[in-house]
């Protein structure tokens, strides 16, 4: 009887540092996982900062009118240059 409870015991104690070995692992990829995770949220952050400072560039009405003046030859109405149109003229 006392070898057979020491053999349990012993099963029992193998067993329990099997589950410790697994759980030890876990954590580690989890943690490698996170990581990761918070790595790339840093480079999210970065990337999302550019384009906003890219959007606001762009989107500034003086950089607009230049583009438009120098891309496309367009310049700004005159009064002289204005027509005005009716609806229901012939």
């Amino acid at each position: 009887m006392n070898a057979r409870l020491t053999s349990i015991l012993a099963l029992a104690l193998v067993a329990s540092s099997l589950f410790l070995v697994n759980a030890q692992y876990q954590a580690r990829r989890l943690f490698i996982e996170l990581e990761r995770a918070q790595a790339q949220k840093r480079q999210l952050e970065i990337e999302w900062e550019q384009l906003r400072v890219e959007q606001s560039q762009l989107g500034q009405s003086g950089r607009i009118e230049a583009s438009a003046r120098r891309d496309l030859n367009m310049s700004a109405v005159t009064p002289a240059r204005t027509q005005y149109l009716t609806l229901g003229a012939k």
